[in-house]
């Protein structure tokens, strides 16, 4: 159902992908695992890899698990799936079980210490963490975002992570 593709292989364009799709942030394993919609993220080359960048609120159940596990992955799924997306980033995994909620199916990367991604995705960015610290106020170079986009000083953590698997709808 997917193939492996390289990094260099990606032929959309990721800005539109992150932005204006949206995607799922997934991490865990087969005995327990949670996904959030995200839509601010980026990828590109760092430290000489190829990395993508997320970012998880701390009050965000999916920040255990992305926090506990090696990797993460970054599931797109275009318009076809934006109910799915909807609920998951409105919806808590800590009352609601988002994948029978969804109906999206957990397919377990085994060698990436079983991350979880989705059969319904059209492409899955594995993710294997090279990075992570909470944003602070005090490095803003522009003061007023701080205010601006944390006026609940709710910080995001930011994880870097290594892109390992690139898996595409055949």
């Amino acid at each position: 159902m997917f193939r492996e593709i390289s990094t260099s292989d990606i032929r959309e364009n990721v800005f539109d992908m992150i932005d204006k799709e949206w995607f799922l942030l997934s991490a865990g394993n087969k005995e327990s695992m949670n996904m959030m919609t995200c839509s601010w993220g980026t990828a590109g080359e760092l430290w000489g890899k190829r990395v993508a960048v997320a970012f998880v609120r701390k009050t965000r159940h999916t920040l255990s698990f992305t926090e506990r596990e090696g990797y993460f992955t970054m599931n797109f799924f275009g318009d076809s799936h934006r109910d799915a997306l909807a609920l998951c980033g409105s919806k808590s995994g800590r009352d609601t079980d988002k994948v029978a909620a969804t109906g999206l199916t957990p397919v377990y990367c085994g060698e990436c210490g079983d991350a979880p991604y989705f059969e319904e995705a059209k492409t899955v960015f594995v993710c294997r963490k090279l990075y992570a610290d909470f944003i602070k106020p005090e490095c803003f170079c522009v003061p007023e975002l701080d205010g601006q986009v944390y006026a609940a000083k709710d910080y995001h953590r930011v994880y870097v992570g290594e892109i390992v698997r690139v898996l595409v709808k055949e």
